[in-house]
């Protein structure tokens, strides 16, 4: 379903069908996107509503002849995702381990593709749920959203080193996930 600019002036002038199909189209783009960043399936629709509000509110803004509706809504959604975590943060498991700048340079040197792996999404989305939510999301804003630390620190109020700290410790809990995995895996074909 493509989203036309008769849905968005309608959804703008809050025409109840107009907005139905634009959130159809919402829900569909991006519930997987806010799955990354929450652990079941009502915060991330929680989440996506919250996103979806702004954006019909938004559209009253912009200049719909101009507007690339796909990129615009997701970056509402992922700005919208990392308010909740701001909002929700003192929440958030803490997490008291340090490493040196040394040790998160090594870690963040050895980078393996999960993708190689023949990992599934779902399978994806499943390990980042067994790590703590704040490396979780430092873990995906970096290397799923595209974010570099710096960015990082900003958007979650976190230091850039701890951003890196976060994301070295994702990198090592979820290689220990795949391989035991793997090593599951093979035990079930050994004869």
């Amino acid at each position: 379903m493509q989203v036309t600019k008769q849905i968005l002036v309608g959804s703008a002038e809050n025409d109840r069908r107009s907005q139905k199909a634009l959130y159809e189209y919402c829900y569909r783009q991006f519930i997987r996107l806010c799955l990354r960043y929450y652990t079941n399936h009502e915060d991330a629709r929680f989440a996506l509503n919250n996103g979806f509000l702004k954006i019909v509110t938004g559209l009253k803004n912009v200049d719909l002849d101009e507007l690339n509706f796909p990129a615009w809504a997701k970056r509402i959604i992922v700005n919208t995702l990392i308010d909740e975590y701001r909002k929700n943060k003192n929440h958030n498991q803490t997490i008291v381990a340090r490493e040196t700048e040394g040790e998160l340079a090594n870690a963040a040197e050895k980078v393996e593709n999960l993708g190689a792996m023949e990992l599934s999404y779902q399978e994806i989305l499943d390990l980042l749920k067994t790590i703590p939510p704040i490396s979780a999301h430092v873990f995906t804003l970096y290397v799923i959203d595209g974010y570099n630390h710096k960015e990082i620190g900003d958007l979650l109020e976190i230091t850039e080193g701890t951003s890196k700290w976060h994301l070295s410790t994702a990198r090592k809990l979820l290689r220990e996930r795949i391989d035991l995995m793997e090593n599951r895996h093979e035990k079930r074909f050994v004869v």
